[in-house]
């Protein structure tokens, strides 16, 4: 369990909390991302009850559009027929099929519903990652891992809602969610960026496009 009073992006300990009702916050003063008290975290048994729940259907226009924010961005960047990974897929792996119609060759992973760690060793000319590092509680290792498989101007490409200021945060309605612990702000993609060595761009609100050098 990771130690609460240590942020779990940059490993500072100056941080402050953050308390809405029955819940505790801690923010990064560094990097301003925001976890959840470890303590009041769900078990994995009771997290992947909750993602049992979801109903993401391949084929489900409504999700195919909410993907496409993601997905577009690695169309821009990256032409068919590249290789790439979908990270957090989940049961329904709608981005894998959107991309492998479009012409992409795609693999994929999610810790519950595709644990193939041999996904986790190839090379990728682009990695997509949707509504996905809200769930970790350690998100440093798992990011620098995901960078780490990415080819010379691999495309690393993040859907994530962003947290604000700390009084928008209180009333904000992603947080409700009792699966998501980590709230990235503008500022952890910087901290981010600067230690890949590269620019975050934020082609929408809830995505992020991270490039590597060639």
């Amino acid at each position: 369990m990771n130690n609460a009073n240590t942020c779990p992006l940059c490993g500072t300990t100056k941080l402050y909390g953050i308390e809405c009702k029955t819940r505790l916050y801690h923010r990064c003063e560094v990097c301003r991302l925001v976890h959840l008290e470890p303590s009041q975290r769900l078990s994995e048994e009771d997290e992947k009850a909750v993602y049992d729940d979801h109903e993401n259907v391949i084929d489900d226009p409504g999700y195919r559009r909410f993907l496409s924010r993601a997905f577009e961005e690695v169309r821009k960047r990256t032409p068919a027929p590249a290789k790439g990974l979908d990270f957090g897929c989940g049961p329904g792996p709608a981005l894998v099929a959107m991309a492998r119609e479009a012409g992409y060759i795609m693999a994929q992973y999610d810790k519950y519903y595709h644990p193939d760690e041999s996904a986790l060793t190839g090379q990728y000319d682009f990695i997509t990652s949707t509504e996905v590092v809200e769930h970790l509680a350690a998100p440093l290792p798992i990011l620098d891992r995901l960078w780490s498989l990415l080819a010379p101007a691999g495309v690393l490409v993040l859907q994530t809602k962003r947290v604000l200021d700390d009084e928008r945060f209180r009333s904000w309605h992603y947080r409700n969610d009792p699966t998501h612990i980590t709230f990235f702000a503008d500022e952890s993609f910087t901290w981010l960026g600067q230690r890949w060595g590269c620019t975050p761009e934020y082609p929408h609100g809830d995505v992020v496009c991270f490039q590597k050098n060639a």
